[in-house]
């Protein structure tokens, strides 16, 4: 198992506010929008050096993707900032007619996203936000996995054309990635080959997929372990080419079991290579109020289970 370490942690959502202030400098055509979340989004750094790129549309989430669309018309590049839930299920009706319907180059960026929002509970909380996502024709979704990609992700999006949704949270996590990283939409990250089974996490779980490849090295399991940081496109070519060698499969999400990166991979599967697959992910129900410490162990997202899985469908082949 290759060993990866670190020697900081930071929240996601500070990778994203690195990367808006260094696209900014970088393309004059990017604006940023929000919903009364500045801070929360990380957004202070880029309304100080470019205020007159800068739109406080207030607790008006509906308004913002409108305005978002709109300022798409006249070439410019809007990020959106504000929670998951209000970037998704609260503006959905918006975002499929006036963004994705009509293709505009619209980045959606929403932060607070899964379980670990924390204490704020359920009605905070979204698990359903890639799933609601990804059904959308021309949406592109990105889940990265920690600071430094995420601020590779928030960079790279700027010379996609077409509307996007990336995805981060809340909580600090370790910093495992490369700061001078290439972020290639559509392609996975390699981050462990092994021969005896194919774990396949997303956003917060890659580190914990991490951590129960070593586990499993301890167990005499030889773990490949991949990143996928984009769930749409889907890199289908690895995913096949992993699961090829392995024969078996385990997806790790911060998300429901329904509509997520899971059920992305079982399509792929069951259409070209039917193999046995657990998922580790939320069992179709809401969140809760906790830590996110505590909401991860409760509901079963980390490395323990990821390792547990793991021991199951090795049995199934």
């Amino acid at each position: 198992m290759k060993k990866y370490t670190y020697t900081d942690k930071k929240d996601t959502r500070s990778g994203f506010g690195a990367g808006l202030l260094e696209v900014g400098r970088n393309n004059e055509n990017v604006v940023a929008l929000c919903a009364d979340l500045v801070g929360s989004l990380k957004m202070n750094d880029f309304i100080k050096e470019f205020p007159e790129r800068f739109f406080q549309i207030g607790i008006a989430e509906a308004n913002m993707m409108g305005i978002a669309a709109g300022l798409t018309i006249g070439g410019k590049i809007p990020y959106t900032g504000t929670f998951a839930n209000f970037s998704t299920g609260r503006v959905y009706d918006q975002i499929r007619q006036s963004i994705a319907y009509s293709d505009k180059n619209v980045k959606i960026c929403a932060s607070h996203a899964g379980l670990t929002l924390g204490e704020d509970g359920a009605t905070h909380q979204i698990l359903e936000d890639i799933g609601l996502m990804k059904m959308l024709p021309g949406m592109t979704v990105i889940n990265p996995c920690d600071y430094n990609q995420t601020k590779a992700a928030t960079i790279a999006i700027a010379d996609h054309h077409g509307p996007v949704y990336l995805r981060f949270g809340r909580p600090v996590v370790p910093i495992f990635t490369d700061a001078d990283q290439k972020f290639e939409i559509g392609k996975a990250w390699m981050v462990n080959e092994g021969a005896d089974v194919s774990i396949f996490a997303t956003g917060h779980l890659v580190w914990e997929a991490i951590q129960a490849g070593e586990q499993l090295a301890e167990l005499g399991i030889d773990a490949e372990i991949i990143n996928i940081h984009t769930i749409k496109p889907l890199d289908e070519e690895a995913v096949l080419r992993s699961v090829a060698k392995t024969g078996c499969v385990v997806t790790a999400e911060e998300h429901n079991r329904l509509g997520g990166l899971g059920d992305s991979i079982a399509q792929v599967l069951a259409k070209n290579n039917p193999s046995p697959q657990e998922y580790v992910a939320v069992d179709d129900s809401f969140g809760e109020s906790g830590t996110p410490a505590q909401l991860m162990e409760k509901y079963g997202l980390n490395a323990a289970n990821i390792v547990a899985a793991a021991q199951r469908v090795i049995k199934r082949k």
